[in-house]
């Protein structure tokens, strides 16, 4: 029964784990394609490829810099240049060895960028469900101790009430008895009890 969700949930794990070897395989894959189609030993393909790779280093160089920075944006731009050097190689090139060098390396830049972002998330991941549990335990200790006190509440009062209530039936069958005397009573330092007219036997 719980199989569905388990593999849900081992797909959404490993998912983003292949997305950088997934991104740079097309990258190769599309530059081979244009290579077949015309762009091997282009210069003037090869030109475009390098001036749009530098174009988008530089946007990644600016949108890094200052304290106001944005690293999402840099590091699209980043991987835009590298992903167009890497087509521009493959598409330039006419063997594999250099295309799947430069894919060797750019995939392990990849996952070496994306690691520092996965333990990133894993680091808040985990910070949030200890803070979750920490809280969990916390209302489930204050729930039991306010349930106990509720509880023991509860069981004074019952306790009273059964003593209130034997108590009374005892005095009252106490003053049915023959010779019983409220003011021996009230001596006695017990509560003053309200005058009972009793039968006295002749």
């Amino acid at each position: 029964m719980n199989e569905p969700i388990v593999a849900r949930n081992t797909l959404a794990h490993i998912t983003p784990k292949a997305a950088p070897a997934v991104a740079t395989s097309t990258v190769l894959i599309l530059g081979r394609i244009w290579n077949a189609n015309g762009a091997e030993h282009s210069v003037g393909n090869a030109a475009l490829m390098v001036v749009l790779a530098t174009g988008a280093a530089a946007a990644g160089a600016f949108a890094s810099a200052g304290r106001r920075g944005d690293s999402v944006i840099a590091g699209t731009a980043f991987a835009a240049s590298g992903g167009l050097a890497l087509a521009g190689v493959a598409g330039y090139a006419d063997g594999w060895s250099l295309p799947i060098l430069l894919w060797a390396l750019a995939t392990a830049v990849a996952y070496g960028l994306a690691a520092r972002y996965w333990r990133t998330d894993r680091r808040d991941v985990i910070a949030f469900e200890r803070s979750s549990i920490e809280r969990r335990e916390t209302h489930a200790h204050t729930e039991r101790v306010e349930a106990l006190r509720a509880g023991a509440q509860i069981e004074v009062a019952r306790e009273g009430a059964a003593y209130a209530t034997a108590l009374a039936q005892a005095l009252t069958a106490r003053a049915a008895l023959p010779g019983f005397d409220p003011i021996e009573l009230t001596r006695a330092g017990l509560p003053e009890l309200p005058a009972i007219d009793t039968p006295k036997e002749h």
